[in-house]
């Protein structure tokens, strides 16, 4: 169920679109549905498992449900949702399988951003991860003291993936920058982080990450790189188990055909 407030603040001035829109307008609507309700998502207001209505969707944003269907199948294109036969369209419960293909993709992807960056940093671009990787970690412990602030752990796991972006780009990859981008934030990965993360991260995470980075050995750096992404899988996969045998479990018994 979408949460009127917060679709509605990202979307002013959709409102009024009684008319049927020309094919430019409906592109730009459908652009703003999809950013609206992907932001949802992935700051956990919708969870996994919770139904999504293109009805309610539009009437919430004041838009027809043409943009909305259009936003919603990208969405699902995305991964982000996903449409049974008499259930509906509902935010999508990742199975232990998604879990699993999706960091083995992401392992391959930033094993070799890692070896890249390793290679062909600058000293000012090491400095600058390093720094990063500190203040990281600074916000993970605020975060595991502070408890459940949702508010902050998006913000905490935003910052997460912008370290691993700043890595991609000093790899000086175009390709593999995209294929990070889009596979390690675009998609469920913020998903499983936002719901899933709960135990406290070692002191020096990504303190330790980022070291072996700047060293200059890329065989250090991929291993680094390995261990990390690899201690997020068995992360995310334990609370996972939790989640599914309980919240979605709930989610599902909730959901109204589309």
């Amino acid at each position: 169920m979408v949460k009127r407030g917060s679709l509605n603040a990202r979307v002013a001035g959709a409102r009024g679109a009684a008319r049927r829109p020309s094919p430019a307008e409906a592109g730009s609507l459908a652009d703003r549905a999809y950013f609206a309700i992907r932001e949802d998502i992935l700051q956990g207001q919708l969870r996994p498992g919770t139904p999504v209505s293109r009805r309610r969707v539009a009437g919430e944003l004041g838009m027809s449900v043409l943009p909305v269907a259009d936003a919603l199948r990208r969405l699902q294109e995305d991964g982000l949702l996903e449409t049974r036969a008499r259930a509906g369209t509902r935010v999508r419960v990742p199975t232990d399988a998604d879990v699993r293909h999706l960091y083995e993709l992401r392992e391959a992807l930033e094993t070799q951003s890692a070896r890249l960056f390793a290679e062909r940093s600058t000293p000012a671009e090491r400095r600058a991860l390093e720094r990063t990787a500190r203040d990281l970690d600074r916000q993970f412990a605020r975060l595991a003291k502070v408890g459940d602030d949702p508010a902050l752990r998006f913000a905490v796991h935003r910052q997460h993936v912008q370290l691993h972006m700043q890595i991609a780009r000093t790899a000086r990859s175009e390709l593999l920058r995209q294929m990070i981008e889009r596979n390690h934030v675009l998609i469920l990965n913020w998903v499983f982080d936002v719901d899933g993360r709960r135990t406290p991260l070692p002191a020096r995470f990504h303190a330790d990450l980022a070291a072996a980075l700047i060293s200059g050995d890329a065989a250090r750096a991929d291993a680094a790189m390995r261990a990390h992404v690899r201690h997020g899988l068995v992360e995310v996969s334990r609370h996972l188990s939790k989640l599914a045998a309980s919240e979605w479990r709930e989610s599902k018994r909730g959901a109204k055909t589309a």
